[in-house]
């Protein structure tokens, strides 16, 4: 017993220095801040398609037409969320880093935006239907402000604002300016020179790199690490090994959702974000696996698909007074995908019976909504729906009201509940641990 707290005590300590360590952090608040502009932008595409279209949504029926007219209304808001995600994520992580370095104000996420546009191309090459090539300069392409720059941002948000917070340190750089001027203006003299220097390092770097590689550092970060890693999540074995992390570590006591976090986040809410706009600009959604897939197949009720786990206390607990009443309060938060009181009350730390079924039944249920989404059963969500959406809402609203998605959910609810049954069963016979002190 002795070695297993140690052991949870190290995994512990580990978390801490993962959850404040400030890159991660700083990536992780940025994120957050990024969730309602997310969601605009899909409810913008929603109701784009679900009220606004003329051949599949309500603007079909005549009386209603005259609805069509304001689709340039969704499709507007479509592009100033989703089609610059990664502009406002290298904002607001630079921000959020600055907080951390103890710089107060907007200027770093400004050093990080500079940085960001200045380090990528500014010409772009525009094939015409004929095949002919037409060079564009003075322009930022769509690449490079969507969720394809997403990696090279926050890379280059945090080196740049890093960059510029210790240049910012150098007492010889900073310009000393008379007790008559506003000392607004005094302070912005100071910061002259690291901005011209954090700027024209990042910049020249990008140029050494284009010169060396024959490929601009979007190119390099995008086809060797943000493809191969969005290649490996989009595969059922990838995801499948991501949710099995983050269970062990719920097993241990520790947040799982808040460990893997800072690879699962950019990765799933690009992926949904690539689905809104494709679905926008009449695409195929390119991605099965998204931020929306995670709640809506392996996270109902929240993590272990615990809504099975309440379903069957309700079904066959007769004996333990203390399991029903645990399931009686968990019932309501966990409607909303919050099982906290579940996972410590019963509890499933550290509880080798219904850890079992806690690890393997999200692996199940993703599967299953892996391949009915895969043969066309369940459509693709292209909706961010908030995580707190009851299960069976969210997969209505998530794909756009396919009822192939509810029912997909519906199916993995059933089987949640057949996985947990025997392990409840057992829970039941046995008694209750009393604390004697």
């Amino acid at each position: 017993m002795k070695k297993s707290q140690k052991f949870v005590s190290v995994m512990n300590k580990f978390a801490g220095i993962i959850n404040s360590n400030k890159y991660i952090a700083s990536i992780k608040d940025a994120f957050y801040s990024l969730i309602p502009i997310i969601i605009t932008g899909a409810f913008a595409t929603l109701f784009s398609s679900m009220v606004f279209d003329d051949k599949q949504g309500l603007a079909q029926i005549s009386a209603l037409h005259w609805l069509v007219n304001l689709q340039p209304i969704a499709k507007g808001i479509n592009y100033a969320t989703l089609s610059f995600f990664t502009i406002y994520a290298v904002f607001l992580i630079g921000i959020e880093m600055g907080k951390k370095n103890h710089l107060s104000g907007y200027f770093p996420g400004i050093i990080a935006l500079m940085s960001y546009v200045c380090i990528n191309p500014n010409v772009y090459n525009f094939v015409t239907a004929e095949n002919k090539t037409i060079q564009v300069t003075d322009v930022f392409a769509k690449q490079y402000t969507d969720t394809k720059g997403l990696f090279l941002g926050m890379l280059i948000a945090i080196v740049s604002v890093q960059l510029y917070t210790w240049l910012n340190k150098q007492k010889f750089l900073q310009l000393k300016m008379p007790d008559t001027v506003p000392s607004n203006v005094s302070k912005s003299f100071s910061a002259l020179f690291p901005t011209m220097i954090t700027v024209a390092t990042i910049s020249t770097v990008g140029l050494i790199i284009t010169l060396l590689t024959h490929m601009s550092l979007f190119d390099i970060i995008y086809s060797l690490v943000q493809k191969p890693l969005q290649n490996v999540v989009q595969g059922l074995p990838g995801i499948l090994l991501l949710m099995l992390v983050a269970q062990l570590f719920w097993i241990i006591g520790i947040h799982g959702n808040q460990m893997i976090k800072p690879i699962r986040e950019p990765l799933l809410i690009a992926a949904i974000a690539a689905n809104t706009e494709a679905h926008a600009a009449g695409r195929p959604l390119p991605n099965i696996i998204t931020m929306p897939f995670w709640d809506m197949y392996m996270s109902m009720g929240g993590s272990g698909v615990t809504i099975g786990l309440l379903i069957a206390i309700f079904l066959v607990t007769k004996k333990r007074a203390d399991i029903k009443a645990i399931a009686k309060l968990s019932f309501a938060p966990g409607i909303f995908n919050i099982n906290e009181p579940l996972i410590f009350g019963l509890p499933i730390v550290l509880n080798p019976i219904l850890a079992i079924p806690f690890i393997i039944t999200p692996l199940i249920t993703g599967t299953i909504g892996y391949f009915a989404t895969l043969t066309g059963f369940a459509a693709r969500a292209y909706v961010y729906t908030p995580w707190p959406t009851p299960p069976l809402i969210s997969g209505f609203l998530a794909t756009g009201g396919n009822w192939g998605a509810v029912i997909t959910q519906a199916v993995c609810i059933a089987v949640s509940v057949l996985i947990y049954l025997p392990f409840v069963k057992i829970s039941e016979n046995q008694k209750p641990v009393v604390d004697e002190n």
